[in-house]
């Protein structure tokens, strides 16, 4: 399940923390939502973000023999 939390501070800073995202697609998920908040002061990459996306391909060859009797 892919979650986006947000801490916001008295004194205004606001903390975002995204999970359930695999690679570097969640900077796409939050770009419009930092864009409208301001400056990105800090940001810290989960295993998430390092984490592979693992593809799998349902690809199978037939392979059919005649025999000569």
């Amino acid at each position: 399940m892919e979650t986006l939390e947000f801490v916001i501070y008295p004194d205004g800073r606001v903390q975002e923390k995204v999970t359930g995202i695999v690679g570097a697609s969640c900077a796409e998920v939050t770009a419009a939502i930092e864009a409208q908040l301001g400056l990105v002061l800090n940001q810290e990459s989960t295993s998430e973000y390092f984490a592979a996306q693992l593809h799998q391909s349902a690809e199978a060859t037939a392979k059919v023999a005649l025999s000569d009797w």
